[in-house]
């Protein structure tokens, strides 16, 4: 008999537990893997050895950025003439998301004319596990880029971009995704 009453308090918990998780609302991985087959979207996952550095003189703080970096994930909606509508709704899907407390906002940017950008993270700015880039432009669409790392820091990060200047993007499948932030 106690036997029964364990088992059924351990269904309880599963159960509990597994309303629960799912009771946190749409991810952004949930997001894209919702939506990266869909008409308008195109996505595509990439290793950092995509990105030829050995050409690039990368001082210490920009090699450890490089090295903290694992992948990184990009979901771009593409607008036209007859997806405004959907444009529309995606993208507030994505503000949603993006709204949820354990984003912290790093950087944001641009204007209500051309189109704006935010960089968020989750983690610790000295410690981040994942920084996401979510950038629209009015004409062209949005984009939302995942990048995923271990103990990845803000400022190593941050002084990446200079080095990424240099990088030579036509030669590689990120080549359409920096055609969309021109």
């Amino acid at each position: 008999m106690k036997f029964q009453s364990i088992k059924k308090l351990i269904m309880l918990a599963l159960v509990t537990v597994t309303f629960l998780s799912c009771s946190n609302g749409p991810t952004l991985q949930t997001y894209y893997v919702d939506n990266e087959l869909k008409p308008g979207f195109t996505t595509f996952d990439a290793p950092t050895s995509l990105i030829d550095i050995e050409k690039i003189d990368l001082t210490e703080q920009q090699r450890k950025a490089y090295n903290s970096v694992n992948k990184l994930n990009a979901l771009v909606f593409q607008m036209n003439e007859n997806n405004k509508e959907q444009y529309k709704v995606e993208l507030e899907k994505v503000k949603t998301i993006l709204k949820h407390p354990k984003y912290e906002e790093l950087l944001r940017g641009g204007n209500s004319t051309d189109g704006k950008f935010v960089v968020k993270f989750l983690g610790d700015v000295e410690r981040i596990d994942e920084l996401v880039l979510m950038g629209n432009a009015n004409d062209k669409g949005f984009a939302v880029i995942r990048i995923l790392g271990d103990d990845m820091n803000a400022n190593d990060l941050l002084s990446l971009r200079t080095a990424l200047d240099k990088v030579n993007f036509d030669n590689t499948d990120l080549n359409g995704l920096t055609e969309f932030f021109k």
